[in-house]
């Protein structure tokens, strides 16, 4: 049996996993006709045995998984844990306690930027996986043995990939790197979208509060209007249109007929009336409490040739110490470096400042330089003494 269908099975299970040390965990789900995601197939692996769980399955009780997913004593492995974590959250309450992501280990341990799972599994399982069913509809049954085996790739590679980078994690004195990042992947705030703030990732068009204002309680109003009938936010109104909204304002349903990408019969129904309360919330609300977006402030004059070394350290670091330059510092942490010491940035606090802050600091004030190694193939860094002269520019 390689698929669970019943409560008494899944119990059974979970209960023999509960004495590992650790299991690992993959999810398939469907989401293009949603606004929650559609379990539809759960993958666990203990050391020694891996089983999928059909969600979809008449009368089963997750129950047993989710005491699984809570226990304190097993760690639980994801690779690209977001997704996955959300769907617990969501179905269960809480959070799969404690969480190990193979994805963001795998970048502290110098494999690159967001590697995939085949990658880990190639280099550290000798395995290789075949995608050919990566656009499988899981909702559909009976699953084939295919299939099923298909997905239990994802948990049993896994297991070896997951000692083998708790190894090196240990070795390297990296294990508290990897803490800081599942901490926030353990914050419920990270997967709880305040409807209100929603309006932030629609990149408006235009800075000018009225608009934003109106834009603001319209995305709330679409957000909400989504979770409560399980859509799309696509489906309930498009982000194009939702935008025109936004800028026109109508408050009759003459002026939203005009809207484009919105028939007569949705302006002049429910979702139309919806809609233009709305918008007449928006204009009904102080002014002072409408929106602003300042515009990004440019870098001060003479900070961008300071920025660009900046980035060449920042790889240079990388490179040497074998870790991510996203885990690291982005292009505007590197920005508020150039702009000022104190900068309330990761890359200048704990391990970041450690490997990278401190010389980037350094750097800045001229205490430290970059150059060609003498046979100019690669970077170097060199002292410099501050009481040497120095010729002017």
């Amino acid at each position: 049996m390689s698929l669970i269908a019943d409560t008494a099975s899944l119990a059974g299970f979970c209960q023999r996993l509960r004495t590992a040390p650790f299991v690992t965990v993959d999810t398939e789900f469907m989401r293009e006709k949603t606004y929650w995601p559609v379990l539809c197939l759960v993958q666990l692996a203990g050391p020694d045995e891996a089983l999928a769980v059909d969600p979809l399955a008449p009368g089963i009780d997750l129950a047993p998984l989710f005491e699984l997913m809570a226990d304190p004593n097993v760690l639980k492995v994801f690779h690209a844990a977001r997704q996955d974590i959300e769907i617990f959250h969501h179905l269960s309450g809480a959070i799969p306690t404690p969480i190990f992501d193979t994805q963001v280990a795998a970048m502290v341990c110098g494999f690159g930027e967001a590697v995939s799972y085949e990658t880990l599994a190639t280099q550290l399982a000798r395995a290789r996986i075949d995608k050919s069913l990566r656009f499988t509809d899981w909702a559909q049954r009976p699953l084939s043995e295919r299939h099923l085996h298909y997905a239990l790739s994802d948990v049993t590679h896994l297991r070896l990939a997951y000692e083998k980078l708790q190894k090196r994690l240990d070795r390297d004195g990296r294990a508290a790197w990897l803490t800081e990042e599942m901490d926030l992947l353990s914050d419920p705030r990270t997967y709880l979208m305040d409807a209100d703030e929603v309006w932030r990732r629609l990149k408006p068009r235009s800075s000018s509060p009225r608009f934003l204002m109106v834009l603001k309680t319209l995305a709330a109003w679409r957000e909400r209007e989504a979770r409560a009938r399980d859509l799309p936010r696509q489906r309930v109104m498009r982000d194009e249109t939702l935008m025109e909204v936004a800028a026109q304002a109508p408050v009759t349903v003459e002026d939203l007929a005009k809207t484009r990408g919105l028939s007569k019969g949705a302006a002049e129904g429910r979702h139309g009336e919806a809609v233009l309360e709305a918008v007449r919330l928006a204009l009904a609300t102080p002014q002072a409490e409408w929106p602003d977006v300042p515009p990004k402030a440019a870098l001060p004059r003479g900070l961008g040739p300071i920025v660009d070394l900046l980035k060449v350290l920042l790889k240079l670091k990388c490179d040497q110490h074998e870790v991510a330059q996203r885990l690291i510092a982005s292009a505007s942490d590197l920005e508020a470096i150039a702009a000022d010491d104190d900068a309330a940035i990761a890359a200048l606090q704990g391990w970041r400042r450690t490997i990278f802050g401190e010389d980037a600091l350094r750097l800045k004030h001229g205490q430290l330089g970059l150059a060609l190694a003498r046979d100019g193939k690669a970077l170097r860094l060199i002292e410099i003494d501050p009481k040497s002269p120095s010729k002017p520019s």
